[in-house]
């Protein structure tokens, strides 16, 4: 690729990450102190609250079922395996497993350290948790698995509209997976928050990762037995 396009992609990996641990930290120290970005969870919980019905808490709890431990992890596995058979390569697929697994580690680790309560359990709508809450592993997995996924996929296209459609189909994505859980009651919207910035972390070493293994400017070797070189001697 042009050397520009690389190192454009560089210093998006690293101001992803950038944003990334601002915003965690700032999520972070709010849900200590119990002010900053956590001052707007009970507004939110009560806005949700108020917009209840039979209809959308079946559409929630579709929406937490598909984002959740059980079939995610299966969905992510079944595109994994497609992916890589018909690409004929496991460097893809191996990126989005990795990211993904990343998020799952430390989402665990945060979660012991942080301890945070959960809502009331008497507004849970689809059975009691009494885990902590802090970050959502369903957000984090459902970032993970759209914003690495779509990048891994759009980074090999040239249209910039398909980049663009990509992420905001992502970022749509993103906000009904954190509507559910927030509207369900198993979380505040901190631990959604804390979810997206973790993920923009993960995406930015995911980014960085896969230009430094794959992007070849003119001038540089090609190597690898399904590698293309671009021309004669390269």
């Amino acid at each position: 690729m042009d050397p520009a396009a690389r190192t454009a992609l560089y210093r998006w990996a690293v101001i992803l990450m950038a944003v990334g641990a601002v915003l965690f930290v700032a999520t972070l120290l709010g849900v200590l102190q119990r002010d900053g970005l956590a001052s707007a969870d009970e507004s939110a919980r009560n806005w949700l609250l108020s917009t209840r019905s039979e209809v959308l808490t079946a559409v929630m709890i579709f929406l937490a079922v598909v984002f959740g431990p059980i079939a995610l992890p299966i969905i992510v596995l079944v595109i994994i395996l497609v992916w890589g058979f018909a690409a004929k390569h496991a460097w893809r697929p191996m990126l989005l497993a990795g990211g993904m697994l990343t998020g799952v580690v430390i989402s665990q680790i945060i979660l012991q350290i942080v301890r945070r309560s959960r809502p009331p359990v008497e507004l849970m709508l689809f059975g009691a948790d009494h885990t902590f809450s802090f970050p959502s592993g369903h957000v984090l997995g459902a970032c993970d698995f759209l914003l690495v996924g779509v990048f891994l996929i759009v980074s090999r296209r040239t249209n910039t509209r398909t980049a663009v459609l990509g992420f905001i189909g992502a970022g749509v994505g993103i906000v009904l997976a954190a509507l559910s859980r927030l509207y369900l009651g198993y979380h505040w919207f901190t631990d959604a928050l804390a979810s997206l910035s973790l993920s923009l972390l993960i995406l930015g070493a995911v980014i960085a990762l896969d230009t430094w293994r794959t992007a070849r400017i003119p001038g540089e070797r090609i190597t690898g037995e399904l590698s293309k070189a671009d021309a004669p001697g390269d």
